[in-house]
């Protein structure tokens, strides 16, 4: 089920309504996506991108995308287009509202001010390790620093100096003025700005002091009007700090409300692990087919509207749950099997020799095949049919076991779209392998399978004259672990056989001119995806899912 209308409301969209209905925010609502531009988007945030612009489209209101580039040593332009790229990709736009926390570096810089003026922000001559030591634990209260009490004047000139660049890195910050005491360690005088002498990715060298994800974040969420600022629960006992920055400075209040994030099995979600997987060479960059990130999936052949699909089914709550990979790719059969255009391909190839078929290279037949029989608007195609083809080496068998349908010495089995044709031997090369089947084929066969013939196994085939050579690429699980994360040592976890290259493989002709990106069932095998690598005269084709779907069997295990 992936129409979302059809659903009861989750908790988000209840509250959204109950509000609007009360007379709040003037009747609007905004959210905003906000990433921060230090990687690539994951399937993890597939989940709160359909919530942060999937909300607001059913109320009428619109989503900002803004960038959070507040660490300028991390954090390049390169992400940022990717991150564009991703989002529209999945369907989403934000018109004229994208937005960066940099555009507003010189508000924050002036609120700053404010609270310093306010009493409510010192400067802190500690070191990184001792704010550690100073705050304390779960169970303890923590130690004022020996500066908090600094006067306001020598808090302003000291902070001017910091933004001048008169100060080391590491050597001061500026802290709120909250309570040491807290219960909730994030009140427990959080820093607010830190120096970082670094070059950032838009405003260059103006600055050499970043304000802190928990101090942006808020003020900028006032500023461009949002009034739902949507986040995953690791952010719940950070709402307080939100609200007290801007309870402090008196500005527009947005709300805060933080759902589950997204966890899926075999995966992870950990930005900085997928850049080590990159950067030490286990995946051959952040769009590699084995990798959760959007581009990667978008290469291996995921289509945005089963990812969209996918997030629904999951639902929104805040609760930690662990998602099975098999419904993401359930989501994704069922979308490929509407889309996806059938095609014939032979990834393990074993020749066949029709004996009784006429010999020379201008005999040929150009069978009608289906296009897609869940679409019948997609009408049929042509496939060549002649005296050599290809099938896989898994349909043939010397010595057949008992319930083996396939082809076999004297056996019989219909060839998809084509005819029925009947082992008569075998060619073997000097090492006892077979190289060759050779069978008859009956010229009445073409069509429906007459009741008189018993015909079992249907097997598909590429015509070895016209076929064209491709490279197959088979992807598993990135890692042999569900749960990779939980692991000590994830890079143990690592799967050695996640992906398997197929050389010397054949796909019909109609695949001759294959772009990038499109996507195609080879019958019997499998969904697959034109990779990016596809040049002139030389295919690659990277497995998208196969057609397995063991969902079904999960889904009825669970349920007893």
């Amino acid at each position: 089920m992936s129409d979302t209308e059809s659903r009861a409301p989750d908790f988000i969209r209840t509250i959204v309504a109950e509000e609007l209905a009360q007379g709040k925010w003037s009747g609007k609502v905004i959210t905003r996506f906000p990433p921060e531009p230090n990687g690539y988007l994951h399937i993890g945030h597939a989940k709160a991108l359909c919530v942060d612009f999937g909300l607001p489209l059913e109320f009428g209101g619109r989503c900002n995308l803004r960038f959070d580039d507040t660490n300028p040593t991390k954090e390049e332009t390169e992400y940022v287009d990717a991150i564009m790229e991703d989002i529209r990709w999945l369907g989403f736009e934000w018109g004229q509202h994208l937005y960066f926390a940099s555009d507003y570096f010189e508000q924050l810089y002036q609120w700053a001010v404010r609270l310093i003026k306010d009493g409510k922000a010192y400067v802190d001559d500690l070191t990184a390790g001792e704010t550690r030591e100073h705050r304390g634990t779960l169970t303890e209260a923590g130690r004022e620093s020996p500066y908090r009490n600094r006067s306001v004047e020598e808090n302003l000139d000291l902070f001017a100096r910091m933004r001048a660049g008169q100060f080391a890195d590491g050597t001061k910050t500026l802290r709120a003025k909250i309570d040491m005491a807290s219960p909730n360690i994030n009140l427990r005088d959080p820093v607010m700005y830190r120096i970082r002498h670094a070059s950032h990715h838009r405003t260059g060298d103006k600055w050499c002091i970043y304000p802190m994800y928990d101090w942006a974040h808020g003020q900028s969420d006032s500023i461009e009007g949002v009034t739902h600022s949507l986040c995953s629960m690791e952010y719940e006992d950070h709402r307080p700090l939100y609200d007290w920055f801007v309870e402090q400075l008196g500005i527009h209040h947005p709300r805060q409300i933080e759902f589950a994030r997204l966890n899926v099995t075999y995966t992870m979600m950990s930005k900085r692990k997928l850049l080590q997987l990159v950067n030490d060479g286990v995946v051959a960059g952040w769009d590699d087919p084995r990798m959760p990130t959007l581009c990667g999936l978008r290469r291996r052949g995921y289509t945005p509207e089963a990812i969209r699909d996918f997030t629904d089914r999951v639902g929104v709550g805040k609760t930690y749950n662990l998602i099975q990979i098999e419904l993401l790719e359930h989501c994704l059969r069922e979308d490929l099997n509407k889309r996806a255009p059938r095609v014939m391909a032979v990834l393990h190839p074993l020749k066949v020799v029709i004996e009784n078929y006429p010999q020379g290279e201008d005999k040929v037949e150009e069978l009608d095949a289906v296009n897609n029989p869940e679409d019948a608007a997609r009408g049929t195609r042509k496939v060549p049919f002649a005296r050599e083809l290809w099938i896989e080496q898994a349909d043939f068998m010397e010595n057949p076991p008992k319930k083996y349908f396939r082809l076999a010495p004297g056996a019989e089995v219909r060839l998809r779209w084509a005819y029925i044709i009947k082992c008569t031997g075998v060619v073997k090369n000097e090492r006892g392998e077979i190289v060759e089947v050779r069978c008859t084929y009956d010229p009445a066969t073409l069509g429906a399978n007459p009741t008189d013939r018993k015909i079992k196994g249907t097997i598909h085939w590429v015509s070895a004259q016209h076929a064209r050579p491709a490279e197959i690429r088979l992807y598993d699980h990135l890692f042999v672990s569900p749960k990779p994360d939980e692991v000590e040592d994830w890079k143990s976890q690592i799967n050695p056989n996640s992906l398997e290259r197929l050389a010397n493989c054949y796909v019909e002709p109609s695949l001759a001119d294959a772009a990038p990106g499109n996507r195609y069932q080879f019958e019997r095998t499998g969904y697959f995806c034109v990779d990016p690598d596809t040049k002139p005269g030389q295919l690659v084709f990277n497995r998208t899912v196969s057609l397995r779907d063991t969902w079904g069997k999960i889904e009825k295990a669970e349920q007893g």
